[in-house]
C-alpha cells in the first residue's frame, strides 16, 4: 500500500481527527515506509485536494475526513420577508409577468457612497468575517497564498451555475493535470480552463486591473475565448439585440447606448469606496446591462472579486450556490430592479466562502514580507532546483542567490524561506512555479527514494 492511501485511510477510520504523532505510529504498525517529509507532503496534498481537513494549531492539530459537499436547496437559505416577496413574484409563470425592457433610470439614480444595496450592518458583517489581517500588504497577496484552492473552487462553482457537467474532482484533474474528463464535451473544459486563466489574470495583476474597459473586456475575452460563435465579440462590447431564456426582460438594443451605459456603469463603479459595496454592484449591473453578446454573468462573478482580491479579503467562490436561487435572484433584477433576493444569495455565498478557507487563512495572517518582496525570485530558484539545475546544499542554494541580486543582509533568510518552499512542494501547487507535471513527477520519485 502506497504512503497516501495508507495515510488516507487511517484518517478515514477515525473521524474524530488524527494528529501526526498518531499518524506516524499507526503508519509504522502498519508497515508503511514513510518519512517525516514525506508525511507533511501528502497531508498538505489531500488539503489541497478537499480529501481531508485540519484543525487546530501546533502540537493540538488534528486531520479529519473532508465533509461531503452538499448544495443546499434553496428552500434551506434562509429570505427575509423582501427576498422571499421577489421569489415569489418570479416563480409566477412567463404569462403572468409583465415584458419590460432596460430601464436607465436603475443605474442612473444610484449614487456612489450615497445610495446603498448592502445595509450597513451586513457590510459590517462582511468586512469582520472576510477581513485577512493582510490590509497593508500588496494587492492580491492573500488570493495569491490561496490560488491553487481558489483556481480550482471557483472556476469549478462559476462554471456549474452555467450548466457544466465537470464534478469538482474533474475540475481539479483539467487544472492541475491538464486531463480532461472521459465523457464531458470540450466545450465543458473550456469554459474551466477559460476560467482558470480569468482568475490567474486577476490575483496575478490585482495592482493594475480595476473598473475600467480594460479589465472588463479582457476580463471576457479570457472568459469566452472558444466560446462565442463568433471570436470577434470575445471582449468586444455587444452590437446586437439579444434575449434573457425564460425571462420577460429585454435588455438595451442600442450599441451607442450600451458603451454609453458600460461606462457610466464602470465610473460608478470605481467610485465606490466599500470593496463588498462594489462587489454587489457589479453583480447587479452587469448582467442587467448585458454589455457583451454572452458570458456576462460569467463576467459579473469573476468582477465581483476585483474589490475583495484588491483589499486582500477572502475571495468569493460562489461554492455551493444553488443554482435556482442565483437564477431566481438574477431574474428579480431584470424584470423587478429589485436586489433582495440577489443580495441574500450574495451574502450568504460569501459567508460560505469565508467558512472555506480558514485553515489557509490562518496561515497567512502573517504573511512574510520577505517572501512578497522576493517571490519571483524564490519561484525562479525552485524550479530549477526541480529541474535539477540547483542542488539543494545550503552553498549552492546561496550562490543562486547571490546571484539573483538579493541584498546582502537578506539573503541568508532567502535562503532559509528557499529550503522551506522547497519542502513544502506538492502536487497541488507545483504549477504556481512554472513546473510542469512531468518534471515534477521525476523529482518527487527521486525525492521519496532518498
Amino acid at each position: 500500500m502506497d504512503l497516501k492511501t495508507a495515510i488516507e485511510e487511517i484518517i478515514k477510520d477515525k473521524p474524530t481527527g488524527v494528529s501526526r504523532k498518531e499518524l506516524e505510529l499507526k503508519l509504522r504498525e502498519r508497515d508503511v515506509n514513510s518519512s517525516p517529509r514525506s508525511i507533511r507532503r501528502i497531508l498538505s496534498l489531500l488539503i489541497t485536494e478537499h480529501k481531508i481537513v485540519a484543525e487546530g494549531k501546533s502540537v493540538a492539530q488534528v486531520y479529519k475526513p473532508f465533509p461531503t459537499p452538499q448544495i443546499p436547496s434553496r428552500s434551506e437559505i434562509p429570505l427575509v420577508e423582501s427576498a422571499a416577496e421577489v421569489q415569489a413574484l418570479v416563480r409566477r409563470p412567463l404569462a403572468q409577468r409583465v415584458h419590460v425592457s432596460y430601464d436607465s433610470n436603475f443605474l442612473h439614480k444610484y449614487q456612489p457612497n450615497v445610495t446603498q444595496y448592502l445595509e450597513y450592518k451586513q457590510i459590517e458583517h462582511l468586512h469582520k468575517i472576510g477581513r485577512s489581517n493582510m490590509d497593508e500588504r500588496p494587492a492580491g497577496t492573500y488570493a495569491r497564498d490561496i490560488l491553487t484552492r481558489l483556481l480550482i473552487d471557483l472556476s469549478w462553482a462559476s462554471s456549474r451555475l452555467e450548466g457544466n457537467t465537470y464534478t469538482l474532482l474533474d475540475t481539479k484533474r483539467l487544472i492541475e493535470e491538464g486531463v480532461s474528463a472521459t465523457g464531458k464535451s470540450a466545450k465543458d473544459a473550456q469554459m474551466i480552463l477559460n476560467h482558470k486563466r480569468a482568475i490567474e489574470f486577476l490575483v496575478e495583476e490585482a495592482e493594475h486591473i480595476g473598473f475600467n474597459a480594460f479589465t472588463f473586456r479582457n476580463i471576457h475575452a479570457t472568459l469566452s475565448e472558444g466560446l462565442m460563435s463568433d471570436p470577434a465579440t470575445e471582449g468586444r462590447l455587444r452590437i446586437r439585440v439579444v434575449e434573457i431564456e425564460g425571462s420577460v426582460f429585454h435588455p438595451l438594443p442600442v450599441p451607442q447606448q450600451i458603451e454609453e451605459q458600460f461606462r457610466l456603469l464602470l465610473e460608478k463603479a470605481e467610485a465606490i469606496k466599500d470593496p463588498f459595496e462594489q462587489s454587489f454592484f457589479v453583480m447587479v449591473h452587469i448582467p442587467y446591462l448585458q454589455p457583451f453578446e454572452d458570458v456576462n454573468k460569467r463576467v459579473s462573478r469573476l468582477a465581483a472579486n476585483i474589490p475583495l482580491i484588491r483589499q486582500n479579503l477572502c475571495p468569493l467562490s460562489f461554492m455551493d450556490v444553488p443554482n435556482d436561487l442565483y437564477i431566481e435572484g438574477l431574474l428579480g433584477i431584470y424584470e423587478l430592479t429589485r436586489i433582495e433576493l440577489l443580495r441574500e444569495v450574495y451574502i450568504w455565498a460569501y459567508e460560505r466562502s469565508c467558512q472555506l478557507y480558514p485553515i489557509k487563512k490562518a496561515e497567512v495572517d502573517q504573511p512574510d514580507p520577505l517572501k512578497l518582496k522576493y517571490r519571483t525570485v524564490l519561484h525562479h530558484l525552485v524550479r530549477m532546483h526541480v529541474c535539477e539545475v540547483l542542488a539543494a546544499s545550503d552553498n549552492a542554494l546561496r550562490t543562486e542567490v547571490q546571484k539573483a541580486g538579493v541584498a546582502a543582509d537578506d539573503i541568508e533568510m532567502l535562503v532559509h524561506l528557499l529550503k522551506k518552499e522547497i519542502e513544502r512542494l506538492n502536487e497541488g501547487n507545483f504549477a504556481r512555479y512554472g513546473i510542469r507535471p512531468g518534471e515534477f513527477v521525476q523529482w518527487q520519485q527521486k525525492a521519496d527514494s532518498q
